[in-house]
């Protein structure tokens, strides 16, 4: 019998195999492929091979019943030439004892991890090598090969989409964006079994598992708990008192891990902490994903494809009825695919969101989308086209009680949803701007026209065919940037087009507002009556004093102010809705020499509206290497603001010179959060600082 003694998978981080497949960043030894790519092994005999004689098969187990005919059974014959599209195994060399081969893996194999084997077969019988989990083989989707559905042919988009473990979410509102670092740590030790597990967690059968499409559409299920306790609860309640409060984490690391560990979903997440675990999910297991935040994002509950807002006979608002809502911002992702489920035209870009808001085919799930099917208002395209088309370009229907209860549409704003549609640039921190690859341009024809396209499949088709409403009167609000403890100033702006004055009966409400849409009671209402010059403007201003908004803070510092009325002359009705947040000061951070291994810190911290603490000299932050998070550290010197503060650093595994340090400050009290970042350069390797020590000496 030809038997095996050894196994050199080549596996190491630094080995030609994971170099050429992009996957030596993994903090893993075995070996971690991508398909449809070939690689190289070693194996050694206690005899010499003899081609002739000898009958060599390689072995590739996946899942808990391998079946040849569902692809989780792979049995690869030694010496058959390669083939780009099969699974193929040649000899490259041979010496005494031992043969190099070059193996390819099908560009459609599912992906996961397998057992490796290998069988022989002489005239003096079979043998076969036992399992080693040291020999397990990782293999994954393969963004850089032309035959993958997930092929991507951008080397920036690749190191971007793919590579990149940090990255920015955008929040707050369309005029006042705000930014926050999120590390993905895809590569970290331990995320690729923990994202493997959320397939497993699912029960989803591994003969799927070759499909990017089926594969998005499981992870945006299960990064939710709802149906199938996936990783994390969503809550905004505003109470984290059972968990950690979704603004305080910082990367998808700790909550992959603890969810991998206990087998218990996560406490808590928002929108933004259920994008950046899908990110780190989807780029680990190898298909290209970027975070994506929209503002103005509605939230259409009864699939009518609009906004629907309903007042009663005086223009106030019948909360009760308004079930539609519009979130100040919503992060969902992109991820990149061929849709051969689909017409040629829809492969690309595709949503997934798993932030649970309605369910999809019964589970709460949303995608794989086309965002080209969004663009044009082509609804009926799998999957949840209509929930996504709604979020990015629904007009906003106001509607008005008539004394025998039914309701009449008064006004229809048509640039109202969907704007500044945001995520990371490739190569840098900057915020690209990805409306254009969502919408047409607001107010063009081809805008309008995917509107009514989309309209048409909704259960309120009849708003477009019969347009009774009138604007001689428009209506916009300038907000002033006001910090946190600062009075707001806001301006109504009402514009004239006719050549004729009007006379304007204003009501104006302002109410807290979290971020998803859902206000508090209005805490300031004012009554005003404006006259209007023809072709003409007037301002009118009103102020929110911090004495009136203090009682009522939620998350985010977030209002809305409603503005409802009615033109004298016309009859025309006007509604309008505007929302704006407080800001928090903006904080900068100093830091200390970073080195791997040293103990390093915050040397002081400075923020604007009257706020400056610094750390204790000397006062370092104690952890443990190579990634810690520091504890509460108290701060000294002055400070206006009474505010607790906590520290968090990551330091960079402790000789990976090239990887950058993130280190992340947030702190808040009664309502108020506060947050700064840095990013540091790199660490001095411990080969430099030792180095450096010997020369001194």
């Amino acid at each position: 019998m030809l038997v095996v003694s050894g196994v050199d998978l080549m596996s190491g981080r630094s080995s030609s195999n994971r170099r050429a497949h992009h996957t030596n960043e993994f903090e893993y030894e075995n070996l971690i492929l991508r398909r449809g790519q070939p690689f190289d092994m070693k194996l050694q005999f206690r005899q010499p091979y003899d081609p002739e004689e000898h009958r060599i098969c390689l072995e590739f187990l996946i899942g808990p019943s391998p079946q040849t005919s569902k692809g989780t059974y792979i049995l690869v014959p030694v010496g058959k030439a390669m083939d780009g599209g099969l699974w193929s195994a040649e000899v490259t060399d041979t010496g005494t004892n031992t043969i190099s081969l070059r193996v390819n893996t099908s560009p459609n194999a599912v992906i996961g991890k397998y057992q490796f084997g290998v069988k022989t077969r002489t005239k003096a019988g079979e043998y076969q090598m036992p399992f080693d989990p040291r020999y397990d083989i990782y293999i994954l989707f393969n963004p850089w090969c032309k035959q993958d559905p997930v092929y991507l042919d951008q080397t920036g988009w690749l190191d971007e989409y793919v590579l990149n473990e940090s990255g920015r979410i955008y929040y707050g509102t369309e005029t006042q964006i705000g930014e926050r670092t999120w590390n993905y740590a895809q590569f970290d030790q331990g995320i690729l079994d923990a994202c493997l597990y959320v397939l497993d967690r699912r029960g989803m059968p591994h003969a799927s598992r070759g499909d990017p499409i089926m594969v998005s559409r499981v992870v945006s299920a299960m990064v939710n708990s709802l149906d199938d306790n996936g990783v994390l609860v969503g809550n905004w309640t505003g109470d984290y008192s059972r968990g950690t409060n979704p603004s305080a984490w910082v990367g998808s690391r700790d909550i992959l891990l603890k969810y991998h560990k206990t087998g218990y979903p996560v406490l808590y997440g928002q929108c933004w902490v259920f994008a950046g675990v899908v990110t780190t999910v989807l780029r680990c297991l190898g298909i290209p994903t970027r975070t994506v935040t929209n503002y103005n994002s509605a939230h259409d509950t009864d699939v009518s494809l609009t906004m629907d807002i309903y007042f009663d006979e005086n223009m106030k608002p019948l909360e009760n009825l308004n079930a539609d809502s519009v979130w100040n911002f919503h992060v969902w992702n992109d991820c990149w695919m061929k849709r051969p489920d689909l017409p040629s035209g829809f492969d690309g870009w595709q949503v997934v969101d798993a932030t649970p808001q309605e369910s999809s085919s019964g589970i709460f799930c949303c995608g794989p989308c086309s965002v080209e099917a969004i663009k044009n208002g082509l609804v009926y395209m799998k999957y949840d086209a209509s929930f996504c088309f709604a979020e990015v370009n629904s007009d906003k229907v106001y509607w008005q009680r008539q004394s025998d209860g039914s309701f009449k549409i008064v006004y229809v704003e048509e640039k109202a949803i969907g704007h500044l549609i945001s995520t990371k640039a490739v190569g840098s921190n900057q915020r690209h701007d990805v409306t254009d690859i969502y919408k047409h341009p607001e107010g063009s024809e081809a805008e309008r026209k995917a509107v009514e396209t989309a309209a048409k499949h909704g259960t309120k088709a009849h708003i477009y065919t019969n347009k009774e409403w009138g604007d001689d009167i428009s209506v916009t609000v300038d907000t002033q940037e006001a910090y946190t403890g600062q009075d707001i100033s806001l301006r109504v702006i009402l514009k004239n087009r006719s050549s004729m004055p009007r006379s304007v009966s204003l009501n104006l409400f302002v109410a807290v507002m979290y971020y998803t849409g859902v206000t508090g009671s209005n805490f300031k209402q004012e009554k005003r009556e404006v006259q209007v010059p023809a072709s003409g403007s007037q301002a009118v201003p009103m102020v929110v004093s911090y004495a009136e908004y203090k009682p009522h803070l939620v998350d985010q510092g977030a209002m809305k102010l409603s503005i409802s009325g009615k033109v004298a002359e016309t009859g025309q009705v006007i509604a309008k809705e505007h929302t704006f947040r407080l800001r928090t000061p903006d904080l900068t951070l100093t830091v200390g020499h970073m080195g791997c291994g040293l103990k390093s810190g915050v040397r002081e911290l400075l923020g604007v509206g009257g706020l400056r603490a610094a750390f204790a000299s000397g006062q370092p932050l104690e952890g443990q290497m190579p990634w810690w998070a520091g504890p509460a550290t108290k701060v000294g010197g002055a400070m206006d603001v009474d505010i607790a503060f906590v520290c968090t650093v990551f330091f960079a595994p402790q000789d990976a010179p090239d990887h950058k340090t993130h280190l992340v400050f947030r702190g808040g009290k009664q309502g108020k959060k506060y947050s700064a970042q840095s990013t540091v350069p790199p660490p001095t390797s411990l080969r430099s600082q030792q180095s450096k020590l010997r020369s001194s000496r």
